[in-house]
């Protein structure tokens, strides 16, 4: 157990942070597996631009690796084209 004030803080900090990234992630995951099983085109044009605006907040905010970003970002692009 800590014993400083500062490290009892960066526990609240840390158990705070994990639970805000958690969620995003979930409802970023969530809205990733909407676009995947839809099969209308126009659906998934309209959800391609927000679901890849919430991947890349959580690629910037370092949720979720650069790289990993884009590679979500391709396969969705991927998807979406040929439907």
């Amino acid at each position: 157990m800590a014993h400083h004030k500062s490290a009892l803080k960066r526990i609240r900090q840390n158990e705070k942070r994990r639970v805000h990234n958690k969620y995003y992630a979930k409802t970023t995951r969530n809205a990733i597996k909407a676009l995947r099983e839809t099969t209308d085109k126009a659906e998934a044009e309209t959800l391609y631009p927000k679901v890849v605006s919430m991947i890349d907040k959580l690629a910037k905010i370092n949720v979720i690796h650069k790289n990993k970003a884009a590679n979500l970002k391709s396969k969705l692009a991927v998807k979406v084209s040929s439907l």
